[in-house]
């Protein structure tokens, strides 16, 4: 982790230019989360900033992404493969319970295609994208950076769960949150990780360790005070 965040700094002070862009969308991203954790917990109007999840997910990805570099064709299929592979797993989870156990998306994520938010594939990507950034600088194997990218996926996830469901995300059949959808969060993650980190793709943007973290604390700071 001290290597990464020596590595982004590294990445960003090499052109003045990259570097003003960083910090803009560093600060961009820590106010509209620290605004949206206010909203939720202290506003009194939790519904409205609700609403604005949608917009939460297409900024942090505007943002993220922005700062990519070398956008080749492998890099696009990388992109539209997750996006797609991970929706359609969705898709499937939604109507046969398999993969991650029996659940069900509410409103929050916005418009659905076959029960599923079209943007939850954009979802799978931005995590799969920036643990798989994060943890690339380990002096490791694919399959063992596959292992630790999809661990972080699953760390963000233990706080996710509880907070989707009291946010209107998703529900869980008995509002109980099974085990196997933490092995299927696993499974899903590796496999998507294994790709990323077996293609010939730029794999370093200084913001993705930031985009982890403050996701990270904004849903431990939601979980703490459910």
């Amino acid at each position: 982790m001290i290597r990464t965040i020596e590595d982004n700094a590294t990445t960003v002070t090499n052109k003045p230019a990259r570097a003003i862009g960083f910090w803009v969308c560093l600060a961009v991203l820590v106010i509209f989360h620290a605004v949206g954790f206010w909203g939720l917990m202290f506003s009194g109007r939790p519904m409205y900033f609700q609403e604005l999840t949608p917009l939460n997910l297409l900024l942090t990805n505007a943002l993220l992404f922005s700062l990519h570099r070398t956008w080749n064709a492998q890099f696009l299929v990388f992109a539209v493969v997750v996006t797609i592979a991970s929706f359609l797993a969705e898709v499937l989870g939604i109507h046969t319970g398999l993969l991650f156990g029996n659940y069900s998306y509410g409103a929050a994520l916005g418009l659905k295609l076959w029960d599923v938010p079209l943007l939850i594939g954009l979802n799978w990507l931005m995590l799969v994208y920036s643990t798989g950034t994060i943890v690339t600088t380990l002096k490791v194997n694919p399959v063992v950076k596959a292992l630790a990218g999809a661990g972080l996926m699953v760390l963000l996830d233990f706080f996710l769960e509880p907070v989707a469901m009291r946010f209107d995300f998703w529900v869980w059949q008995d509002g109980v949150i099974p085990v196997s959808n933490f092995v299927g969060w696993f499974g899903l993650a590796f496999l998507l990780q294994l790709y990323f980190h077996t293609i010939a793709v730029y794999k370093q943007n200084p913001l993705t360790l930031f985009v982890y973290l403050v996701q990270l604390l904004f849903f431990i700071g939601l979980y703490l005070m459910l």
